[in-house]
């Protein structure tokens, strides 16, 4: 083979640049997507990191400036691809441009993990639940294909509420999906979905569960729904993302069974995520 004539290597247009694998959209709120993983990231499952696409031209300069937010990575530390799911925002100033990205495109990617909602900022336990509405439930779709999550809990328990039916599409098919994966059951052991408990909820429109879950853990709903005494320090850590209304109203209620927050630096019995991408972006 003649090294000299074959076409040289495309340089990015981007900068930290990856390359979109797959797209599935969802609602015309909602949508997914798989780029590329650098052979050089290392993340823990339930980190996030910033993506973007170039902003417009200045008017004067013409030079274009990344628009770069931070979102979960809503696959697992092993996954050889990373995947991401998204709200789409109309005059959003990048997800107005992202929700059109199409398999081949490139998006910016900026290769630093960081978050709150990783197993190092809990300390031990029996029961660890998840709490998440809208795209908030990303890193948790990452958190349950992670094998330490079954390693280190008896039972794991995922609420999601949305406001209308379609917006649960996203977590009813991750959980279908881990309950049917055999790569998983190998590298986890058989059985080990048995452990999960999916409680998804509706605000707005009729579903077979209506309610904020705030609302329906302060009732008692939840509890006498999945059989479960309460929720107790000795036993059970959280992890919460989701709207800011769900974060402020999820530590109050948290910290009122007696739940302390954790860190890194510093591991408790719950977890927040600050970094949430909201509906504005």
């Amino acid at each position: 083979m003649n090294i000299a004539n074959q076409p040289a290597k495309a340089v990015p247009a981007l900068p930290d640049a990856q390359k979109v694998l797959e797209v599935q959209h969802y609602t015309d709120r909602l949508f997914r997507f798989r780029v590329t993983r650098p052979a050089s990231l290392r993340f823990r499952s339930g980190e996030f990191v910033m993506i973007g696409l170039m902003g417009e031209p200045h008017p004067e300069t013409g030079k274009q400036k990344p628009l770069l937010r931070a979102y979960s990575i809503a696959s697992p530390a092993w996954d050889d691809a990373l995947e991401f799911y998204s709200i789409k925002v109309p005059d959003g100033p990048l997800t107005s441009k992202l929700q059109h990205i199409q398999v081949g495109d490139e998006i910016i990617l900026r290769p630093k993990p960081v978050g709150t909602l990783v197993h190092d900022a809990l300390l031990p336990g029996k029961r660890l639940w998840f709490f998440s509405t809208g795209t908030g439930i990303a890193p948790f779709a990452s958190l349950l294909r992670e094998p330490q999550t079954y390693e280190d809990y008896d039972q794991v328990i995922i609420t999601h509420t949305c406001r209308d039916v379609a917006e649960l599409t996203y977590g009813a098919e991750l959980i279908q999906s881990i309950r049917e994966d055999e790569l998983l059951a190998e590298l986890i052991g058989e059985g080990f979905a048995d452990k999960i408990a999916y409680y998804p909820t509706t605000t707005r429109e009729e579903s077979p569960k209506m309610g904020r879950i705030t609302d329906l853990l302060r009732d008692g709903t939840v509890f006498a729904e999945l059989g479960i005494e309460g929720i107790s320090p000795e036993t059970d850590r959280a992890m919460v993302c989701g709207s800011m209304g769900l974060n402020t109203d999820m530590k109050e209620i948290l910290e009122g069974y007696g739940l302390r927050e954790g860190a890194n630096s510093e591991p408790a019995e719950y977890v927040v995520e600050k970094a949430f991408v909201g509906d504005g972006i």
